[in-house]
């Protein structure tokens, strides 16, 4: 079922002009039977062979089968709901996924039912990039067509990259860990994507004025942008370098110790828990290098009061037809 948060704490405040909430995510297994059936929707239409999927599948069988993300949407939604009742705001807050239960169109028809004639819509990724913006615009479009008539218009923010809150939450889990190793570069990460998907969407270049601010207010000196979570053929150019690799250019340079900050997320899901905590890991310890891990945003204060900020503010206007192209 799809999960909805709300609150009686009276008539809604601020500009908007909706009447709830929807939390756009990807979705994750939450059993072992879930783990093969997700993935195959993650690579519908993508020539993915089931051995291919059966080795990423491994990935979550390390975690009992379970992707921390739907929990983790949860507990957004959950800080979302309770930011939005101490400002006074009765806005129900709804959830929908792209790849996995709870289903965006499932969701989409519940609020159709509820009586939801229009919501804004929050996906959870901070960055311009084909999947990580325009294919959630195409997600609400599919499911409100699947839905039909009487389902509910949905406004999509545009990513968030800049916004204060985003930036604060990053950098206040950075200075946390500079505290530990104080002298130690930085290393942001982001997902890795295909350059010609990069060639058509502002992603690095929002990436890497992201990480400059953040290093900034945390008075970083060195730091640097690698990718990680890369899923393409080899033969296809993605953008570069590995975090892998990263690492051990830094070992190579006398580097002792690395911060890891994953700025492309926004919670410690599979590709945080895994890609970073499990291999980036394994790789610094047989470098000989320090690790140490920034959380994502998660429900930071200033994260949660950024999207009850945007949510309650003016109508997004529409991205641009030529933005973000696959």
């Amino acid at each position: 079922m799809p999960t909805i948060a709300s609150n009686d704490a009276g008539p809604p405040g601020g500009p908007q002009e909706v009447d709830a909430i929807l939390v756009v995510s990807f979705g994750g297994p939450e059993g072992p039977d879930d783990v093969m059936p997700f993935l195959r929707n993650v690579t519908r239409g993508r020539p993915i062979s089931d051995e291919r999927l059966a080795a990423v599948a491994e990935h979550y069988h390390l975690f009992g089968g379970v992707s921390p993300i739907n929990q983790l949407n949860r507990d957004l939604i959950a800080a979302l709901a309770q930011e939005l009742a101490r400002r006074g705001v009765n806005l129900p807050v709804y959830w929908g996924n792209r790849n996995w239960s709870p289903m965006l169109a499932d969701t989409v028809a519940q609020m159709r039912d509820d009586g939801i004639g229009s919501a804004m819509g929050f996906a959870t990724s901070a960055f311009g990039a084909y999947s990580g913006c325009r294919q959630y615009n195409e997600d609400i479009e599919t499911a409100r067509a699947a839905v039909g008539a009487g389902a509910p218009v949905v406004y999509k923010l545009p990513p968030f990259w800049s916004q204060d809150g985003f930036l604060s939450a990053m950098a206040d889990h950075l200075a946390v860990a500079r505290q530990t190793e104080p002298t130690a570069p930085v290393v942001f990460t982001a997902h890795s994507i295909p350059e010609s998907m990069a060639a058509t969407a502002p992603y690095v270049a929002q990436l890497n004025e992201a990480c400059r601010r953040v290093a900034a207010r945390t008075g970083a000196g060195e730091w640097s942008l690698a990718y990680q979570s890369r899923s393409g053929p080899p033969q296809v150019p993605w953008l570069e370098p590995d975090i892998g690799d990263e690492l051990e250019r830094l070992a190579d340079s006398g580097a002792e110790a690395a911060i890891v900050a994953p700025i492309g997320f926004v919670a410690d899901h599979m590709e945080v828990v895994y890609d970073l905590d499990t291999e980036a890991r394994q790789r610094a310890d047989m470098l000989g290098l320090g690790f140490i891990r920034v959380p994502t945003v998660g429900t930071h204060p200033a994260f949660v009061g950024m999207i009850a900020d945007l949510v309650l503010g003016p109508l997004p206007a529409p991205c641009p037809m030529d933005c973000c192209l696959r």
